[in-house]
């Protein structure tokens, strides 16, 4: 497993162009573990990030690799997303003066398409899945002068979904020392969910070595969208059919990165899915013992938690029991 970018670095490099980039907060959730049956839980809020979901550290942070790398010769920046990706990499070209362009399947809400055509970016509506609207942005940017910064990709080495990556990294890089300050035990799982995986193999890479035993990284997705499960269980990136479609709407996507793929293989990951009853509880369960308020995609992390410590099985599985500690991220917060 490659080593984890430093954070201070990208975050530094963000801070440059947006001063409200800062640490986001790692709490404790001594309600919400005694609810559950564990000793801890610690919450990691990307609800507070600029643009409200972890996202915009990823694309961001590639995006203006991009433009950094390609110089005069990067005239428009290309991605797909299912909102938050193409928001961030939306807010890169608008502080540097580049246009973009994003690709969003027909179901993205329109709450989404809104703030990212209010940056001034270009949207485009693809029908089908998320993974459509993928193969639409990848054909977009074979244009003269256009940048395709993708989270996901079949190639493990590519270096626009690694620079996504790293920024996601961050909020690994952060927890670790923020476990240190805070005088927190350190973590003994951690359920984080997963669209095409980038999130979860960011922070199975930053925290997979820094777990204490049985250090258990477990890969939350929505039953209906399981790419990652199945990637994990063939061992390579396949394609899934259905229409993707589940309420947890950024986790909709229907083939794993390879890139991340590789990492979480590497980080020995676990795989668990949950149901759409199990995610639309989640965020509501975490306003009432954790005072953070998100969406069924950024509660999914506590979703996969509670179907497993409701199952003598997959809690003997993972090991989980009242002495366990578990860090979940909150990925994004409310959307209107």
């Amino acid at each position: 497993m490659n080593i984890a970018p430093d954070h201070h670095l990208i975050m530094a490099r963000l801070k440059r162009l947006d001063s409200a980039y800062q640490v986001s907060p790692l709490s404790s959730a001594p309600k919400l573990a005694a609810h559950l049956g564990v000793a801890e839980i610690h919450l990691k809020d990307e609800s507070r990030r600029p643009l409200g979901s972890f996202k915009s550290l990823g694309g961001t942070f590639a995006g203006l690799e991009a433009i950094a790398t390609g110089g005069e010769t990067v005239r428009l920046l290309v991605c797909a997303s299912d909102g938050n990706h193409g928001l961030a990499v939306a807010s890169a070209a608008r502080h540097t003066g580049i246009p973009a362009k994003v690709f969003l399947h027909s179901e993205v809400a329109r709450a989404r398409v809104n703030r990212i055509e209010q940056t001034g970016a270009q949207v485009v509506i693809v029908p089908g899945t998320f993974d459509d609207a993928v193969n639409a942005a990848a054909h977009a940017a074979k244009s003269d002068g256009a940048v395709l910064v993708a989270d996901t990709s079949d190639n493990e080495n590519d270096v626009m979904t690694g620079h996504v990556m790293a920024g996601y990294g961050v909020i690994a890089g952060e927890a670790r020392e923020q476990y240190a300050q805070q005088n927190f035990q350190k973590p003994t799982h951690l359920f984080i969910q997963a669209g095409v995986g980038g999130l979860a193999a960011a922070m199975a890479r930053g925290l997979y070595s820094f777990m204490e035993a049985p250090g258990i990284v477990v890969v939350v997705e929505p039953a209906n969208a399981a790419c990652v499960q199945v990637a994990m269980e063939l061992g390579y990136p396949e394609t899934i059919s259905g229409e993707l479609r589940t309420c947890a709407s950024m986790l909709s996507c229907g083939r794993a990165s390879a890139p991340a793929l590789r990492i979480l293989q590497a980080s020995k990951a676990r795989t668990i899915t949950v149901s759409e009853e199990q995610l639309m509880a989640a965020p509501a369960l975490l306003a009432q013992t954790g005072a953070i308020a998100t969406t069924p995609s950024g509660g999914a992390g506590l979703a996969g938690l509670t179907r497993a410590l409701a199952s003598p099985v997959i809690r003997q599985d993972l090991g989980l029991n009242s002495a366990s500690r578990v860090l979940l991220v909150v990925s994004e917060g409310p959307q209107e």
